[in-house]
């Protein structure tokens, strides 16, 4: 029967929320709050946050660890094998908006499920990804964001980027508007391809690349000199942000389903956001080359 290592994946992801809040301190220079929760039910979470900052307008960095004896009736409708099995879920989930309008929104997410009958062999797998969200786009910043992510994960195999990279492109999209909600980046799930040390090793092979793809980027563009034009064009692209984490997100949609924590849940949603009826940028300009140059999909690497 197949072994999965449960601890030693919740082990990996404590640390791994460790030293992404660590190295996010050193760059802005504020705290993050902890707030530890229990779910009724089963399990809980650390789940961190930094609001407010000289750097990071808001970020979360949260682990959650859920379990119980049943899962929620959407969850085993669209995969009935999994109807009458104890589940497991933990993961890493963080999101960072940045203050400044020319540093881009990141997310990041690494996790494992896991769904067990005795007598039955255990249905596992892995999940996660990462994903840039620039208000102003700059090409070095995304070919180093995709290149990061393609030299994650090329021990892997040279097949797993393009595929992940699809996977991203076509998962972070806004169907209604027809339009992509940032450059991508990876984006896989229900991955156990290779037994369960290999798909882990893949996993911590992409959180463990997200600091050195992010962090080079948000210092490169911290501190530009920006005016009311640019924060006004960020808040009504973060618009798009929060449209998609309440109408598409999976993570969201599993968490309110399955009884997790709504203020750990919704925890991404960015502070301040506008919109407006039927907006378009001028055309030529700086906010019209975000939709010309930088959303539609293409090969960076």
């Amino acid at each position: 029967m197949t072994t999965v290592n449960i601890q030693a994946v919740k082990d990996y992801l404590l640390n791994l929320q460790d030293r992404i809040c660590a190295a996010l301190v050193d760059v802005d220079g504020s705290e993050f709050f902890e707030d530890t929760w229990e779910r009724e039910g089963g399990g809980g979470g650390r789940t961190r946050v930094l609001e407010n900052g000289d750097v990071i307008e808001k970020g979360g960095v949260n682990f959650s660890h859920v379990y119980g004896d049943k899962l929620p009736p959407s969850a085993t409708a669209a995969r009935p094998e999994l109807a009458g099995r104890s589940f497991e879920a933990m993961g890493v989930s963080l999101v960072i908006h940045p203050r400044n309008p020319y540093a881009p929104t990141s997310h990041a997410n690494v996790r494992l499920f896991v769904a067990q009958k005795e007598g039955a062999e255990p249905v596992w797998w892995f999940g996660g990804g990462y994903d840039l969200t620039p208000y102003y786009g700059f090409e070095e910043d995304v070919v180093h964001w995709h290149q990061t992510a393609k030299n994650a994960c090329a021990p892997f195999g040279a097949e797993v980027y393009p595929r992940f990279k699809t996977w991203c492109d076509e998962y972070f999209y806004l169907k209604h508007r027809s339009e992509a909600r940032g450059v991508g980046g990876l984006f896989f799930d229900d991955f156990h391809e290779g037994g369960f040390d290999h798909a882990f090793g893949l996993m911590r092979a992409v959180g463990d690349s997200y600091l050195e793809a992010y962090l080079p980027i948000l210092n490169r563009r911290k501190d530009i000199e920006y005016g009311e034009r640019e924060r006004d064009f960020q808040l009504y692209r973060r618009g798009r942000y929060v449209e998609f984490n309440l109408v598409f997100d999976r993570g969201t949609l599993f968490g309110l389903q399955s009884g997790g924590r709504t203020e750990s849940i919704l925890m991404s949603l960015p502070p301040e956001v506008r919109w407006r009826y039927d907006w378009h940028p001028e055309p030529g300009s700086a906010e019209a080359k975000l939709y010309t140059d930088f959303l539609p999909h293409r090969d960076w690497v």
